[in-house]
Parts: C-alpha cells; sequence; structure tokens
C-alpha cells in the first residue's frame, strides 16, 4: 500500500524543461524585441535574479498533477519534494500553482550535499515521512536519477518528459510509467 510519495520537481510535478530550451527568446519578445541569434550570450548577462523571476512566473504544472495530488493526499500518503532546483523557488512556483500544502517538505541536492547520482536525498524525504522503502515511490522524470532511486531499493514511477531521451530504459526500468497523470 502506498504510504509515501518523494516527486522531482522539474520535468516531474512541473512543465519547466522547456523554458531551458527557450528561456532567451521568450524573454526578449516579453520585452518586445526581436531575438537574434546566440542567445546563449544574450543570456549569459541574465543575473540570477532576473533568471529566476522569469521561470518563477512560467512555469505550469503537469498535465494531471493538480488532480493526482489531491487524490494521494486524501488517502493519506505523505509526500515530499527532492530536486536540483533552489528551494525557495520551488517553494514560491508550488505556492503560485495552489499545490504547496500537498508536500510536507522540499529536500534540495545542495542542502543534502550529494547529487541524485547518489541516493541521499531520497533517504532523506524517506526519514523524513517516516515511511518504509517497500510502501514509497519516489516519481522521476530523469532516467539517471530513476535509476540510482531503484538501485537503492525504491519503488520508481517514471514521469514522462519529452527532454528525456532514454524513454525506453525508463519504461524498461520503472515500476510504474505516466505518460500523462491525467491518464
Amino acid at each position: 500500500m502506498l504510504k509515501g510519495a518523494i516527486f522531482d520537481f522539474d520535468g516531474t510535478l512541473v512543465d519547466s524543461m522547456f523554458i531551458w530550451e527557450t528561456f532567451g527568446e521568450e524573454y526578449l519578445k516579453s520585452l518586445g524585441k526581436e531575438p537574434k541569434e546566440n542567445l546563449r550570450e544574450t543570456f549569459d548577462t541574465f543575473t540570477l535574479e532576473q533568471a529566476a523571476e522569469y521561470y518563477r512566473n512560467k512555469v505550469g504544472l503537469k498535465s494531471g498533477v493538480a488532480e493526482f495530488l489531491p487524490k494521494l493526499y486524501s488517502k493519506g500518503v505523505k509526500m515530499c519534494v527532492a530536486t536540483l532546483t533552489d528551494k525557495n523557488l520551488v517553494d514560491e512556483v508550488l505556492e503560485r500553482l495552489g499545490v504547496r500544502n500537498y508536500f510536507s517538505e522540499i529536500f534540495t541536492t545542495a542542502e543534502v550535499g550529494h547529487s541524485k547520482k547518489e541516493p541521499h536525498i531520497y533517504r532523506a524525504a524517506l526519514e523524513y515521512m517516516g515511511t518504509n522503502k517497500s510502501d514509497t515511490v519516489v516519481f522521476e522524470d530523469a532516467f539517471y536519477a530513476l535509476m540510482t532511486a531503484k538501485n537503492d531499493g525504491f519503488k520508481v514511477a517514471a514521469v514522462y518528459d519529452k527532454f528525456e531521451t532514454n524513454q525506453v530504459m525508463m519504461r524498461a526500468n520503472a515500476d510504474y510509467y505516466i505518460s500523462d497523470y491525467a491518464h
């Protein structure tokens, strides 16, 4: 029986990976300017605050997440976020999108001190929730992170994101495969 859920943020809960593809072009258009070539060079001059503000306002939930989270919550499933993204930024985005209250805590690789190539972040979330590995599912859109959790004994749900090119291996190794939370 599912008692705990650990969600990655970018590409898993929110549709944000596109930002890194279109960030520069979208920002310039919002300023009424026509994008030129070499956008990466242009956005190398962005301050961290400017980039965070853009991210904070453009990110939306993945399809079906707004319906999926209340279902888990109503069944008493404890939920946390485990992410590479800045904690304050994640907190603000989840709040803006109206789903922050479903998550008891947000864990970041920076705070844990280890990347997702190691299982520390998933273990920290598990310990915080007080659930057993056998009753906890890790939701990830990145193959390497999915395999880190799986190899550490977690059940894993692969969440489709078009920016992860290894979908065949994601599906083959996952306990669950989510192409869309709405279905």
